[in-house]
């Protein structure tokens, strides 16, 4: 064997060697990191089902908790955890995401250490409180801001004035970005909106454990609802084309424009098909609010109203909410009828019946047909009101 061929073996060794000292290495480190994450992730799995069961399952006592009203996740997290009856108010906020949970009511609840996070949340969506309600407030879907205000005047002592007031105050709008950033953005810092928290009201029922609860703690309350239910269509509304604001601005519109739930992704279609092909949007709707009036018809000088919420007038949507929409509006904005329905028209009789046509045509035949029954119906109203003044 030459000097040469020595060498190479030599060298040849020297590079398996080599070889085989790197592959342990990235063997051994490959492993030891398997082994952490092992460890970490049941370590964390252990942590956490820890930190969602009961404080003390042997301590069967009693705690009394009082949930006040416009209390967000965070601060009943925080609550619970202040009176031991949880271990940790961040895995509670974020075991609360995880299973899409909301409609907590506020009240006074007595809680035990005893119980899981689930046997909690259960008792603070029943509204099993130590004491009955000693209001009961309901706000139907599609009420505008105004008229919300007159409810809860005639059920409270608050003034409907000084409630409308309170929804343009900016100090408030201020501290409801805080509390509600991804809800409240600067979209409503816009000029153009008559009043910036229209249609961020959630209309349903509340209950109200106080005597003289303020105006800042009901609109409180009612943004919350507002921004639980949007939580649960978060996955939707990461995928819409539409801001947050956008999205309750156009459902406001469709909540006063159909009658039924399956109407409302057809109506959401035909405006977002207009909207893409640069037409107005031409809704009764936003005329008769443009002009602060609850209209069963609208007048030519009504629709000619010059009014950024006009989209008679105006391209695009207006500037934000004309009500409080209901879920199924929204759920109709995030997923309306589907790009195969093209139809640009869409005609409503007043008993909720809903017409679809692809031209102005077709539509104005179905508008005759049946636009008599909205005069008889405006003439009703019309007999009821001159009675009661």
């Amino acid at each position: 064997m030459t000097k040469k061929q020595d060498w190479d073996n030599q060298s040849s060794v020297t590079k398996q060697n080599e070889v085989s000292t790197t592959r342990k290495i990235v063997f051994i480190t490959i492993s030891a990191l398997i082994v952490i994450f092992l460890i970490t992730i049941i370590s964390g799995f252990f942590y956490i089902k820890s930190a969602i069961g009961p404080v003390d399952k042997n301590n069967k006592e009693e705690i009394e908790v009082d949930i006040p009203l416009g209390s967000s996740t965070s601060d009943i997290a925080t609550i619970l955890e202040k009176e031991g009856l949880i271990k940790n108010s961040t895995i509670f906020k974020f075991y609360i995401k995880f299973k899409n949970t909301a409609d907590f009511q506020a009240g006074n609840y007595t809680i035990s250490p005893s119980q899981d996070i689930d046997g909690i949340i259960e008792e603070l969506q029943s509204g099993k409180v130590m004491e009955e309600p000693i209001y009961k407030v309901t706000i139907p879907e599609g009420k505008s801001a105004d008229q919300i205000g007159d409810i809860l005047a005639k059920k409270l002592d608050i003034s409907a004035e000084e409630f409308l007031e309170r929804l343009q105050d900016e100090e408030l709008i201020s501290s409801l970005k805080e509390n509600f950033p991804e809800l409240i953005t600067d979209d409503l810092d816009n000029s153009e909106l008559l009043i910036p928290l229209e249609g961020y009201l959630y209309a349903g029922t509340y209950e109200i454990f106080e005597e003289e609860p303020s105006i800042d703690s009901l609109i409180n309350m009612m943004v919350k609802q507002t921004n639980d239910a949007l939580s649960s269509e978060q996955d939707l509304i990461e995928k819409s084309d539409f801001t947050i604001h956008e999205i309750l601005t156009l459902a406001s519109i469709i909540e006063r424009e159909s009658k039924f739930d399956e109407d409302r992704p057809k109506v959401a279609q035909v405006f977002i098909n207009r909207l893409n092909e640069d037409m107005k949007l031409q809704s009764d709707i936003t005329a008769a609010y443009a002009n602060r009036e609850h209209k069963v018809l609208m007048s030519y000088d009504d629709i000619g109203t010059d009014s950024p919420y006009n989209t008679y007038v105006q391209e695009g949507m207006p500037p934000g909410p004309i009500s409080s929409p209901s879920l199924p509006s929204i759920q109709a904005v995030l997923k309306p009828e589907g790009k195969e329905f093209t139809e640009l028209y869409f005609y409503a009789r007043p008993s909720g019946e809903t017409f679809y046509r692809k031209t102005l045509e077709e539509h104005t035949q179905v508008k005759e047909e049946y636009e008599h029954e909205w005069h008889e119906l405006n003439e009703e109203q019309n007999k009821e009101k001159n009675k009661d003044d």
